[in-house]
């Protein structure tokens, strides 16, 4: 067997991040200590989890979800707002007025979405 397709296990911890900057330096530590760039934004997260296979165990997910909840998010989309271009406005405005409502995923929800869409991925929330 090649050593790529053996499966490997990476460990997000909630306890070492606070918001999505901490959540994005502690994925940039376990997936990309030795590159020379660093996860910055969700396409990015989603990009690198192409070249990992195994499972990934997110350890106080709970703390997680709760720091990644709907105030986290609103500042997401309000920062992306505010910022116009290269953003959809019209998109942003639309997830925010949706979160608004309860109807929206919380950046929490969309990471676990992001890792659910690889299947070579198993999450465990712990």
């Amino acid at each position: 067997m090649k050593k790529e397709n053996i499966p490997k296990t990476a460990v997000i911890n909630g306890r070492h991040f606070s918001d999505l900057a901490g959540l994005y330096e502690e994925i940039s530590e376990i997936f990309m200590k030795d590159e020379g760039w660093k996860v910055g934004t969700l396409d990015g997260f989603d990009d690198i989890l192409y070249g990992f296979q195994g499972e990934i165990i997110w350890k106080n997910a709970q703390k997680s979800r709760e720091d990644l909840g709907v105030d986290a998010t609103k500042e997401f989309y309000e920062n992306k707002i505010s910022q116009g271009k290269p953003f959809n406005l019209a998109l942003m405005k639309e997830k925010l007025d949706e979160l608004m409502a309860g109807k929206g995923q919380t950046l929490f929800e969309i990471l676990i979405e992001i890792i659910g869409s690889h299947k070579n991925i198993t999450l465990l929330l712990d």
